[in-house]
């Protein structure tokens, strides 16, 4: 009787065969023009790239289902990289990533008439050999967001996902999904029976574009930052001068943007952004922390009389291929946020932790429920469950070693 392969065995095995099927690009020219670019891309696109990296002195990289694969035979050097600079911002993107920018833009490639193939993009300045270079990582998005029911989202955050007025939060790390889940709450909001009414984003850059998705009752439109508005706090600001229903702020990054948001929910709007944080306490903490002290406690309380739910997610490997989107959410009802206000600021914190525990569902919870079920393994879910409770007391041990009945 053989022993099962183990779970590097497993993985070794998935890179080798996914290596063979995807291979290089077969149209790879002696000199990657402009108009090389798109073809490139549609032929990334077709392996199933989630990501590809273009950098200066090393070959184009794929990401397929979180692995690393390199396409081109040979590495690109700065001619190759200065053509795909100028197809994808133009001209001037160096003068601007010597300026200390990163850039941030959406691409889009039309195949034919019907189709669109859209990219979000970052192109920043590194260091190569001793000398500036620049990488560029292009996020390959679907024509269509996904829905709510596609995502497996938790019911009860579908129940509370469109209070009458109020402020919502997706918070996670770069890359766990926040977008493709807000644009999925978005999607619902405009397909619904009575609409959206309308709805304004403001996004840097636009990710998902709504335009298939009809609504006889829902009226979108999106402005991205900085190109048609400055920043995230102008747009809330131009906002309120439009009549909205709902409002869809990219990212809640700076005191100035909170304030707006927290303004805007306090007279009657809907308003959904993203935080950069882990947890559901943590996002407490950090909203309140972007005040300044002589003004915290009295924005902390307009924020928490605000707030109707924070949504935490992560995405995990998941066993047997692919990625697996893990949630952590607290709903701000009545009760919960009585509860808060009732405390001094600094306390919200444990209590939102404690209130989490009792009321909503923990990262913890829904990674030993995905482990029991076989959906992640070990080391997956020893990250979620340490991550997200801050307790370090295993980080020296090996995850291999141990197992879920040490938790």
């Amino acid at each position: 009787m053989t022993d099962a392969p183990s779970e590097s065995e497993l993985l070794s095995q998935k890179i080798q065969a996914l290596t063979v099927k995807i291979g290089t690009w077969p149209d790879e020219p002696l000199r990657i023009g402009e108009e090389h670019l798109d073809d490139l891309l549609l032929w990334c696109v077709k392996q199933g790239a989630s990501d590809t990296s273009v950098q200066t002195d090393r070959p184009i990289y794929i990401e397929v289902d979180g692995i690393l694969f390199p396409v081109t035979r040979r590495p690109l050097d700065s001619a190759d990289m200065a053509n795909v600079l100028a197809r994808i911002y133009g001209p001037d993107a160096l003068a601007k990533l010597a300026s200390g920018r990163d850039l941030d833009l959406s691409y889009e490639v039309r195949p034919d008439r019907n189709t669109r193939v859209r990219f979000r993009v970052n192109i920043t300045a590194i260091l190569s050999r001793g000398r500036d270079s620049v990488q560029v990582t292009l996020r390959t998005l679907p024509n269509l967001p996904p829905t709510l029911k596609d995502l497996g989202i938790e019911e009860k955050i579908v129940e509370n996902w469109a209070p009458r007025q109020g402020l919502i939060l997706v918070t996670g790390p770069t890359g766990s999904g926040k977008s493709t889940l807000l644009a999925a709450g978005c999607r619902m909001l405009i397909e619904r029976e009575q609409g959206c009414g309308k709805m304004l984003g403001y996004e840097s850059p636009i990710e998902y574009v709504y335009d298939a998705i009809t609504g006889p009752r829902s009226l979108v439109a999106q402005s991205e930052i900085p190109r048609h508005l400055p920043s995230f706090a102008a747009g809330v600001r131009n906002a309120l001068r439009r009549k909205p229903n709902i409002i869809l702020v990219g990212e809640a990054r700076d005191r100035e943007t909170v304030t707006a948001a927290i303004e805007a929910g306090q007279t009657g709007h809907l308003v959904f952004s993203t935080v950069h944080t882990i947890g559901v306490a943590a996002t407490v903490r950090r909203m309140v922390s972007v005040f300044d002290p002589a003004e915290r406690t009295e924005r902390a309380f307009a924020m928490m009389e605000t707030l109707r739910m924070v949504v935490t997610q992560a995405l995990v490997p998941k066993v047997g291929g692919g990625r697996l989107g893990l949630r952590e959410f607290l709903v701000f009802d009545e009760n919960v946020r009585e509860t808060l206000l009732d405390l001094p600021i600094e306390k919200w914190t444990a209590e939102t932790q404690r209130l989490l525990t009792r009321y909503g569902q923990t990262m913890e919870q829904t990674a030993t429920k995905a482990f029991k079920a076989g959906l992640i393994d070990r080391r997956s879910y020893l990250l979620l469950t340490k991550g997200f409770s801050g307790d370090e007391a295993d980080y020296g041990r090996d995850p291999d070693e141990l197992t879920i009945d040490d938790f």
